[in-house]
């Protein structure tokens, strides 16, 4: 199938006190898209971190090490939600370990049929690095769905251009692109880099960032975030490639509906082909 319909959360973040709190917004959310008649659902980057202001039983936040205590059980809210509604959630992205005790900020995508499958980052900003201890990614891979094949790229890593080419040699028409800046420097890096991306490659991009603040967790005090439904620029998208955004820094959704044909056309007869010409005797194909 050719045509789908996308929806991009700005999630808004606030302190909790139980696990059932989050569970609760992320249904809502959800249940509202459903309303929507979406087939995919985008939820940001580090949206997780509020299962840290649950605090210890000291009343203290959580630090960072313990967020992947909570694996298990978002595990199993997006599982039953992405059965329920029978739709495919990008849920965000969440901390999780790897071997060596080493953590991964890590893409989710939740099928219909119960299947998991995870795309780590691949770049480390330097909070991630220096501050969370982070370890990036190992390889890119690309997902096969019934409405075509997607990619999921975090926040920094659409800001490499060769990993994004890497995703359309593998195939993906569509990036999903969950993001997590605090100020509107750092937004307006990933936002118009998602553009470029688009233009480069003649794919879709959907984006969405956090929203709100968390007061007791550190590095997620302060959220600028918007999100969006980016298309390349030409005939017959719209011509700022902007399908849709949202009201930044409010708490709503976005939704938008795609047509992977019109990439295919566009890429064989366009006003400009740049996925076709691309100078492969020059520079690598990334294939």
């Amino acid at each position: 199938m050719s045509k789908l319909r996308v929806c991009a959360v700005q999630y808004k973040l606030a302190d909790i006190e139980r696990f059932e709190q989050f569970a609760d917004q992320v249904r809502h959310y959800v249940r509202n898209a459903s309303e929507y008649g979406v087939q995919f659902i985008l939820f940001p980057e580090f949206f997780t971190t509020q299962l840290l202001s649950i605090g210890d039983e000291d009343g203290r936040p959580l630090t960072i090490e313990r967020l992947p205590d909570f694996t298990e059980a978002y595990i199993s809210l997006f599982q039953s939600l992405a059965a329920e509604y029978g739709v495919y959630i990008v849920g965000g992205t969440h901390v999780i370990r790897v071997g060596d005790g080493k953590l991964n900020n890590a893409a989710h995508l939740f099928y219909p049929d119960g299947r998991v499958e995870q795309q780590a980052k691949l770049h480390m900003t330097p909070t991630e690095r220096e501050e969370w201890n982070m370890s990036h990614g190992e390889s890119l891979r690309v997902f096969d769905t019934e409405f075509g094949t997607i990619a999921m790229l975090t926040c920094y890593d659409i800001e490499f251009p060769e990993v994004v080419r890497m995703a359309r040699a593998k195939g993906a028409d569509i990036i999903f692109c969950p993001s997590c800046t605090d100020d509107r420097h750092g937004f307006y890096r990933v936002r118009y880099c998602c553009h470029a991306r688009a233009v480069e490659n003649q794919v879709y991009i959907v984006t969405t960032g956090t929203v709100g603040s968390l007061r007791k967790v550190d590095f997620m005090r302060a959220n600028y975030g918007q999100a969006a439904v980016i298309s390349p620029n030409d005939i017959p998208f719209p011509p700022a490639g902007i399908m849709t955004e949202g009201v930044i820094n409010d708490d709503m959704l976005v939704v938008a509906d795609l047509n992977v044909e019109l990439l295919h056309d566009v890429r064989a007869a366009g006003s400009v082909t740049t996925w076709r010409d691309r100078r492969t005797d020059l520079y690598c194909d990334w294939s």
